[in-house]
């Protein structure tokens, strides 16, 4: 999830909403695809960064092996992903959603919708429902005060570019955490073990209850250049071993 926040600082750095995700093949712990948001420099507003992610691994195993690939990946996105893009990864068949705060407008893991745990929307080849475990609060703060850092700005790209002066950057304060939203207490015991109890009923924060300011606040400029190293050698591995 750091990665991703590296990569959310970065979008922000150039512009763009600062919303990023890895795609994690979850069997060797290695990062297949990433995407950031591309809304303000493509002008579209589906070009969230989860899509953007998509399509890279689209690209790398065709279209017809993007649902056989999904079942073996975590999804680590630094905000909740919009109802669109839950949807989206459900029909894929998506393993597992790691993301960092909530989406108030949007978000289809919980706090609007809970499209990953919906009896209506199938995975591709599925004739039944099928959930997706999502795991909330994984450096949410970060994630949170990026988007401040964001909303503060003047969007020169959007429809009606509104004043900012007046805004406050507030870095004091958080909303708490609703774990309920999100996950149920016995998979959040699951997943986080029975020391951290009273952190899901207090609605409180896990290991990071201080902001990291260094994350958020450096440059990552080498990221992009990082990531597309590891995807390489992702494809690399995967390719040497259809040989075998």
């Amino acid at each position: 999830m750091r990665t991703a926040v590296r990569l959310a600082k970065y979008a922000l750095d150039h512009d763009e909403t600062p919303v990023a995700c890895l795609f994690v093949h979850t069997p060797t712990g290695q990062v297949m695809a990433y995407g950031m948001n591309d809304t303000n420099k493509s002008l579209t507003g589906v070009a969230h960064a989860e899509f953007m992610g998509i399509d890279q691994i689209k690209a790398m195993v065709g279209s017809r092996g993007v649902v056989d690939v999904f079942k073996d990946i975590t999804l680590y996105v630094t905000v909740e992903p919009c109802i669109m893009c839950a949807s989206a990864l459900k029909q894929l068949g998506i393993g597992k959603v790691v993301f960092g705060c909530g989406n108030e407008r949007f978000g289809g893991n919980g706090t609007v919708l809970s499209v990953n745990h919906d009896t209506c929307t199938l995975a591709a080849r599925s004739k039944a429902a099928t959930d997706y475990e999502s795991i909330p609060g994984i450096l949410r703060k970060e994630a949170i005060m990026l988007l401040r850092y964001f909303y503060v700005r003047q969007n020169e790209k959007a429809p009606k570019p509104r004043s900012k002066s007046d805004r406050v950057l507030d870095k004091d304060t958080f909303p708490p955490m609703e774990w309920s939203k999100y996950i149920g207490e016995e998979s959040f015991l699951e997943n986080f073990g029975h020391d951290y109890k009273a952190y899901y009923a207090n609605g409180t924060d896990l290991f990071n209850d201080n902001v990291d300011w260094k994350l958020i606040e450096s440059r990552h400029d080498n990221i992009i250049q990082e990531l597309n190293d590891q995807c390489k050698s992702f494809k690399f591995n995967v390719q040497k071993k259809s040989k075998v």
